[in-house]
């Protein structure tokens, strides 16, 4: 059984800053970190894993630099870890991702699951899972907060849409996107840090995936949606009085209430 996991290397939110007239934001300006989301689907995989003797690939795209979440992703316990990295791919929107992603996929080849993080905390979106599943051509479940069961065969999952939670069973191969509640990511062991210090990292650019991957259906040029606009909402704040006599204040309460109109 081989199991791909989704990675990303993402800013840390609390701290990164956008670059407004490029429309993205600048990574450049915090530390970075592996998607929270995205943890929770390798832990899923490796508890898989564990049961079953599945293969854990780790899969990323991004700047060279994205190759130290690779290697945490193998100190948690990932057997192997491949990052696609090209100038080529930079630009690509949510559909070129999944383009890049899923021509790697099929790269790889005989997998039966792919499991990514329900979505991004830079992007948000949660397009990109579904998405690859289209491009390869094979079903998908997303929201998935509960893996039950799973055999050579298929996988049984408890998926959360609306408020409501559906048992569904997938057939292999098959994609489905965790939530944070499917699991608690483990820590990395004192043997896996050193294991994943002397990790070869695979990096494919897109000399490697030009057999299969159009040109024309990546990067900026390939990308559907551009942002536009960015723009950072102001902090409203609010101005407060403290009354400690009722009986001297009471009047001018009244009289701030119908200036703001909530007395008429």
């Amino acid at each position: 059984m081989k199991i791909i996991v989704l990675i990303k290397q993402v800013p840390d939110m609390e701290k990164v800053k956008f670059d407004k007239e490029k429309g993205r934001i600048n990574r450049a300006s915090a530390g970075t970190e592996i998607n929270p989301f995205d943890l929770n689907a390798l832990e899923t995989a490796l508890q898989i894993s564990e049961k079953t003797e599945a293969e854990v690939i780790a899969l990323s795209m991004g700047p060279p630099q994205a190759e130290e979440s690779l290697k945490e992703a193998i100190a948690r316990g990932a057997h192997e870890g491949i990052l696609l990295s090209d100038s080529k791919f930079g630009g690509s929107d949510v559909k070129a991702t999944a383009n890049i992603l899923s021509a790697a996929i099929k790269k790889i080849g005989n997998y039966d699951l792919v499991i990514a993080g329900i979505q991004t905390v830079d992007g948000d979106t949660g397009q990109v899972g579904p998405e690859i599943a289209g491009c390869l051509g094979i079903p998908h479940i997303s929201n998935v907060e509960c893996i039950k069961d799973y055999t050579l065969n298929n996988i049984d999952v408890v998926s959360n849409v609306w408020e409501g939670l559906y048992l569904k069973r997938g057939k292999f191969p098959i994609l489905i996107t965790v939530t944070k509640d499917v699991n608690t990511p483990r820590l990395p062991s004192f043997k896996n840090k050193m294991k994943a210090r002397k990790a070869e990292i695979t990096k494919w650019n897109f000399e490697e995936l030009k057999e299969i991957l159009d040109e024309t259906k990546i990067g900026i040029n390939g990308s559907a949606t551009k942002v536009k606009k960015i723009e950072i909402p102001s902090q409203n704040k609010r101005d407060g009085k403290v009354y400690r006599d009722n009986d001297i204040y009471i009047s001018e309460i009244l009289n701030v209430l119908k200036e703001n109109k909530v007395l008429q």
